[in-house]
């Protein structure tokens, strides 16, 4: 017997390599027998209180010390605790590595073989001459999760708690519905045995890492799936929740305007808002995809780091725990355009304002319920005339459609309802990309910020109507007709004339129309002026509209009816009435009656017709 004894291994593991239950799983492989296992107490008493913080991975430790002692009581092993255990400074100083050192010491007392996981400590040990076994990350491919078995192809999230059965949300951004996967609920065992197997997947794969560690929460980040744990005290159960991108989303998709592709293109401070589940992330990926395309150095900030996007772009985290170190960083790097998700505290709005003002094109996301609360969103944390500077664009995405573009300009003037010129003061428009009117002035009263919506009847500037009279005056100048001008805001004018005055106007080239707006000094929207009889022969004109089908829109084109309001027919039979977009297009959801009407009729055969109104 003690013949056996003295031909037996002697191995002292460290903390690294019983977290990763590399001892059992070569014995479990037939690869560790004979051996004594000598787990020195300050690993010991390092996942001891990992433990007690509520961290993941002191709770997986200690499972694999059972684990080895049932090895043990099996005479397949033994294992044995030696050395002392840390005093309160070398706990104070672990990150230091006097733990480590008390490990490695236990290793060259016994002269057996160290086993570690930590490239450092493999390091260490072999400068002070101790035989070390330093396993390496494995570089194959892994197989498939438990957890995976809750995925579907169109499963967005999935939600997981202790004692009620599992949930998922499912469908498209536009169309997500909250669903029950079984009958049978969630217990502790099988919450557990998850959320040790993405701990050690996160620790193990080199695609995936633990992205925040904390009392009673872990969050994860394996592949392309974003994993929270929590676990009392900090929730009253333990919970996983598992979020995963249903697609990946071209810029081109989203069927964006000329106009707004150049304020992207164009190094401006972009704030992507709306409600949570929006597909505010989705978009920003595709808008760094489409910058990336275009040749421009992209990088993004992200806490925690879960943006699909191509591996030309460097995802950044929170450098030693804060953004404001990375944002340091970032500015060596110098890179054209960082996309910063989740802007939300003050801290995160200082930083974006401070790369913004150095130069960076800056495109932040953001949640709010309305485009003009992501501006709000600004207001006293930075300075109130710098706004327009930091941020002059605001996408709203609302179900994963961009449903409104605000732009911010600063001029001084009077605010809409003041009256007297001594009341002018500086403020910032706000106005709708698509129409040009103005929709919130933003200014300081006494010691407030106010921002007022301009309603009907509040948004005309008493100065406007002298402005119409002065470009009524000017435009007459090249005409014959009759001239009619609408201002629509401080620096935009919609003028209407004749058909036959129309060239003279803009000139050739547009060179009359650009002087005329030089010399006025705000922007002129030419359009043909039509009588009483020409607006009745257009409401009976027809037009027959150029069919197409997109994954999210079935999209009626009809360039010669822009913006006009138009009801639209198949055959004799009415289908629906709607607004042409500026740019020529009806867009329908694909998943609507509307679209399969339209379908349906384009199948049989009838010929779909649009009638101006």
């Amino acid at each position: 017997m003690e013949k056996s004894e003295q031909k037996m291994r002697k191995i002292v593991p460290d903390t690294s390599a019983v977290i990763d239950g590399i001892l059992s799983g070569r014995i479990r492989d037939g690869e560790s027998k004979n051996v004594e296992i000598h787990v020195p107490e300050a690993v010991m008493a390092e996942l001891e209180a990992q433990a007690n913080r509520g961290l993941e991975v002191g709770y997986k430790g200690l499972e694999e010390i059972q684990e080895l002692q049932r090895y043990a009581a099996d005479n397949i092993i033994k294992l044995f605790f030696t050395g002392e255990r840390p005093n309160l400074d070398q706990v104070k100083l672990a990150k230091g590595g006097e733990i480590d050192a008390l490990i490695r010491e236990t290793a060259l007392e016994l002269d057996a073989k160290f086993v570690t996981g930590d490239r450092v400590q493999s390091l260490v040990a072999m400068a002070k001459g101790i035989d070390v076994d330093f396993v390496k990350t494995p570089m194959e491919d892994f197989g498939p999760l438990i957890a995976d078995e809750f995925f579907t192809p169109d499963t967005m999230s999935v939600h997981l708690k202790n004692k009620v059965p599992p949930m998922a949300k499912k469908g498209s951004i536009g169309d997500v519905k909250y669903v029950k996967i079984r009958d049978e609920p969630c217990t502790y065992q099988e919450l557990k045995a998850i959320s040790r197997e993405l701990l050690d997947r996160a620790r193990s794969d080199l695609g995936s890492f633990t992205e925040m560690s904390f009392s009673g929460a872990s969050v994860l980040q394996i592949r392309n799936m974003r994993i929270a744990i929590s676990n009392p005290p900090f929730s009253d159960d333990v919970e996983i929740t598992i979020v995963r991108p249903v697609a990946s989303v071209s810029l081109d998709e989203y069927r964006l305007s000329n106009v707004l592709k150049e304020r992207i293109r164009t190094q401006r401070g972009v704030l992507i808002a709306g409600p949570p589940g929006a597909g505010k992330s989705t978009f920003a990926a595709g808008v760094a995809t489409y910058l990336n395309d275009r040749g421009f150095v992209v990088k993004t900030m992200e806490s925690p780091r879960d943006l699909q996007v191509p591996g030309e772009i460097t995802q950044y985290a929170p450098l030693d725990g804060s953004l404001e170190n990375t944002a340091d960083v970032l500015l060596l790097v110098r890179p054209d355009y960082t996309i910063y998700d989740e802007v939300r505290k003050t801290k995160d709005f200082a930083t974006f304002a401070d790369m913004r003002l150095a130069g960076v094109g800056m495109i932040g996301v953001v949640h709010a319920n309305r485009a003009v609360d992501a501006i709000q969103r600004l207001i006293g944390r930075v300075e109130l005339g710098v706004i327009p500077q930091v941020v002059d664009t605001v996408i709203f995405i609302d179900r994963g459609e961009i449903a409104k573009v605000q732009i911010l300009e600063f001029t001084v003037k009077v605010p809409a309802g003041m009256m007297e010129a001594d009341l002018a003061r500086p403020v910032i428009l706000v106005s709708d990309l698509e129409t040009g009117k103005s929709e919130f002035e933003i200014y300081t009263y006494g010691e407030q910020v106010v921002v007022m919506p301009l309603e009907k009847g509040q948004q005309r500037s008493p100065s406007w109507k002298l402005a119409e009279g002065e470009v009524q005056d000017f435009i007459s100048d090249y005409t014959s007709g009759p001239v009619e001008v609408e201002m629509i805001s401080d620096n935009r004018a919609l003028v209407h004339v004749r058909d036959k005055d129309l060239p003279r106007v803009i000139g050739k080239g547009g060179k009359t129309i650009d002087d005329i707006e030089r010399a006025l000094g705000i922007h002129i929207d030419v359009r043909k002026f039509e009588s009483k009889e020409e607006r009745k022969m257009r409401e009976n004109k027809e037009h027959h509209p150029i069919i197409e089908r997109t994954k999210k829109h079935v999209i009626l084109n009809i360039t010669e009816a822009a913006g006009a309001d138009v009801e639209v027919y198949a055959g004799e039979h009415f289908l629906f009435s709607a607004t042409v977009g500026r740019h020529g297009d009806i867009k329908v959801r694909v998943d609507s009656d509307v679209a399969d009407d339209i379908l349906d009729a384009v199948d049989e055969g009838e010929v779909l017709w649009v009638k101006e109104i």
